[in-house]
């Protein structure tokens, strides 16, 4: 059961050869014993996970199973499930519970998954190590001693360990494909608007998008499946037909035209991940793919341009934590003004404390043109040039991140090389196109390296028959790490 994807789990259930409770007993008790030392979770409440166990063989005994009936799914505790608490990793929420599902959650619900626990995150989704959240950091359980990548770490540990089948996180400068590539596993960011953020706790509205984590691009095609969807509660999400992201899977790739971007090989790449590429390239010739040199000439600008729009439209969306209605709310004030300042230096921690300040600057008078507007402007020009790419190719390929896990504590005193961490997946965000990581070898310390594939608009179902193929001749993600 350790290894099973979702296509045999759910042949095992169908058949009556386990339960939906025993699954569901297997995994949290990996959770209750291997995730302690991991800290990939926030929340685990055992009593509602195997009473949705049980409801899910009630349906399966009366031939009304869903696509993902008995299956658990660890959720990122970013999204709001009703009775649960929800903190999106701050003391800000450390005692709020959700009175609603987000729509993440209503899909997975529907399709008849169970949910294994929350996991752990950067406070706010802010962090690319998993080591600002308030409850403390996650280690990556290829080596305990390193960050498992942020802001999703606790679900991509939690993959990676195998204390759950499958999980589900949010990326919004590459907070997903990071973290599955420094944990081993596969990742997946939607095009931007696929998948509702309704009830999902907002950092970047314009940038935040909801995704899975597997072991296999097979899975993380059945578990978008589920995700995807229009909701009308969202002013973003995008009104379209339903598709079935595992329909290309088994197509060949004789033919496929692979852009690599001239400024994803330049300087930077530790030596390790460059070998680790050169070999996925190589393995895609073998595969009949044509490789194309494309060129990405803004994506220099990427890093800085996130830290502008990012933290501006954090400014904005955390301004509701005021200590009023929900949240923290300091013990002892004066007055109104002193409860909200209070509050707030009380309830956020020091990254999210810096991301507003940065954010509330460059919207302030005298520097939003200089600053949030020029940055809009270049943010377009970083779309045009993936759109003037792939008139030249079919996906484009790279590194997912410049090196590989470092040590918890290494880049949390320098932020800015700390944010250098997410300098191949940012542009991808800002342009909102679909990107994913897959597992495509080690560095000399046994760490993973991660290759990530990005595709056009609603290139979802190509780029994942890019990653099955590929997985079909390797076996780098069915690697596991030592003592899971």
């Amino acid at each position: 059961m350790l290894n099973y994807t979702i296509r045999q789990l759910t042949a095992e259930l169908a058949a009556k050869r386990v339960s939906s409770v025993e699954v569901a007993e297997f995994f949290l008790k990996r959770i209750n014993t291997l995730g302690k030392a991991l800290n990939a979770f926030i929340s685990v409440d055992e009593e509602k996970t195997l009473a949705a166990a049980a409801a899910a063989d009630r349906l399966i005994a009366a031939g009304k199973a869903g696509p993902l009936t008995g299956v658990p799914v660890a959720h990122k505790d970013i999204f709001c499930a009703n009775g649960w608490k929800t903190t999106c990793g701050s003391k800000m929420l450390a005692n709020f519970i959700a009175p609603y599902d987000a729509h993440v959650i209503e899909q997975f619900n529907a399709a008849g998954s169970v949910i294994a626990g929350k996991t752990n995150m950067d406070e706010f989704a802010m962090g690319s190590s998993n080591e600002t959240s308030f409850f403390g950091p996650v280690r990556n359980p290829w080596n305990t001693e390193t960050v498992p990548g942020g802001s999703s770490g606790g679900s991509a540990a939690a993959v990676a360990a195998r204390l759950t089948p499958v999980a589900t996180g949010t990326d919004t400068g590459g907070s997903i494909r990071q973290p599955a590539a420094l944990t081993g596993i596969c990742g997946l960011k939607p095009t931007y608007g696929v998948v509702s953020r309704y009830g999902m706790i907002a950092f970047a509205s314009s940038l935040d998008q909801a995704g899975p984590f597997a072991k296999t691009a097979e899975d993380l095609a059945l578990m978008l499946n589920a995700m995807a969807g229009f909701d009308a509660r969202d002013s973003t999400s995008l009104q379209r037909e339903g598709e079935d992201y595992t329909r290309d899977l088994v197509k060949p790739l004789a033919g496929l035209r692979v852009g690599l971007p001239r400024e994803f090989f330049a300087e930077g790449m530790a030596p390790d991940v460059a070998k680790a590429i050169d070999e996925a390239i190589a393995q895609y010739k073998k595969l009949g793919c044509e490789m194309v040199e494309v060129s990405l000439p803004n994506m220099k600008l990427s890093v800085p341009v996130y830290y502008v729009l990012a933290p501006a439209e954090a400014s904005s969306n955390l301004s509701r934590f005021d200590g009023v209605r929900y949240g923290h709310r300091a013990p002892e004030y004066s007055d109104l003004i002193d409860m909200y300042n209070k509050s707030r230096a009380q309830g956020f921690g020091a990254e999210v404390k810096r991301r507003i300040l940065i954010g509330t600057y460059v919207l302030s008078h005298g520097y939003y043109d200089a600053y949030y507007i020029k940055a809009q402007k270049l943010r377009r020009l970083i779309a045009q040039d993936f759109t003037e790419a792939f008139k030249q190719c079919d996906v484009i390929l790279g590194p997912t991140s410049p090196g590989t896990a470092f040590k918890i504590g290494e880049k949390s005193g320098d932020p800015v090389q700390m944010y250098l961490s997410d300098i191949y997946t940012i542009a991808v965000n800002l342009a909102g196109l679909p990107g994913m990581s897959l597992p495509c070898g080690f560095d000399s310390a046994k760490l993973p390296v991660g290759l990530q594939l990005i595709g056009n608009y609603f290139g979802e179902a190509k780029m994942l028959n890019v990653a099955h193929q590929y997985q079909l001749a390797t076996d780098w993600h069915q690697r596991m790490p030592q003592g899971s």
